[in-house]
């Protein structure tokens, strides 16, 4: 039996930030990903509002609901105990008002037993953030390519390839870290930008598909294990390929089934065979009494 690892917290995030050891993060959405997470020992554990397209089907993450992300982390939770675990607002959950975002964000930490959440935005949102850290929840930024705003975007594309645009995404990381941020996820922003900020942060840095020049990493799981079958973002790296494995398993599956080899003898159980013999000496008779 694995031993079970100490609960990450916050100072203990903190202290790796201060040490230079870089942070895993890792977005997962079920219980049996979540053990794994567990047993792999990853530190910051997201659970994104990207699973209305990898867990639900969507076309976007702007479907998804409250009540969605609850019953996903609380399923996480209990598959990871241990590590810091991370709620995603999902849209229209935080933007209409700083008390609909502080009510929301409390039920990631009081129905799903989260330790923080990640909202996405610059200086806009740093109202949010204010109101939702003076409740005592840590926030998560979220900068660069922000989902719930892909159409604005443009697209799934890298953000601040120019300089301006690149000097709005520094001035919106240091309004976050003033406005009370504990981190701040960048993603699909150049890997200069990202070291820039960085070097001038105070709180953990986390690149998605940003480059090494940050605290840490996060990657999907279903982009690392192949899991997601409309498409592979390049900032994925994958580390192996369940998809085609499961594929393959359930071609098998059919095969035995329609071939009549499965299931096989060791597969199955009986009774003994004077159990059977008076099981049907008992239906014959009541068959011959209803008959």
């Amino acid at each position: 039996m694995t031993e079970q690892r100490k609960k990450v917290s916050l100072p203990v995030l903190f202290d790796k930030m201060a040490k230079g050891t870089p942070l895993t993060m890792i977005t997962c959405y079920d219980y049996p990903m979540a053990t794994l997470v567990e047993q792999a020992g990853i530190d910051i554990v997201l659970v994104g509002d990207s699973l209305g397209m990898t867990m639900l089907g969507y076309e976007s993450t702007l479907p998804v609901t409250m009540n969605d992300m609850i019953r996903h982390a609380q399923a996480v939770r209990r598959g990871t105990p241990n590590g810091w675990l991370i709620g995603d607002m999902p849209y229209m959950s935080y933007q209409a008002s700083d008390e609909s975002a502080v009510l929301n964000a409390g039920r990631f930490m009081a129905e799903a037993a989260c330790d923080g959440i990640k909202l996405e935005g610059g200086a806009e949102v740093c109202p949010r953030v204010r109101a939702i850290v003076a409740a005592g929840i840590p926030v998560m930024g979220h900068l660069g390519l922000t989902p719930q705003s892909v159409s604005s975007l443009g697209g799934f594309r890298l953000q601040g390839k120019s300089a301006k645009q690149a000097k709005k995404i520094v001035d919106d990381a240091r309004a976050l870290e003033e406005a009370g941020a504990m981190a701040i996820l960048l993603e699909l922003v150049p890997d200069q930008v990202c070291g820039m900020i960085t070097e001038r942060a105070k709180v953990p840095i986390i690149s998605l598909g940003s480059g090494p020049n940050a605290h840490g990493q996060l990657l999907i799981f279903h982009d690392m294990f192949g899991l997601y079958p409309r498409f592979t973002p390049k900032m994925a790296k994958q580390y192996a390929n369940a998809g085609k494995l499961i594929g393959d398993g359930l071609k098998q599956y059919v095969a035995e089934v329609t071939g009549k080899v499965f299931p096989e003898p060791e597969r199955y159980f009986g009774i003994k065979e004077e159990e059977y013999t008076e099981l049907r000496r008992l239906v014959a008779e009541d068959d011959a009494r209803i008959g």
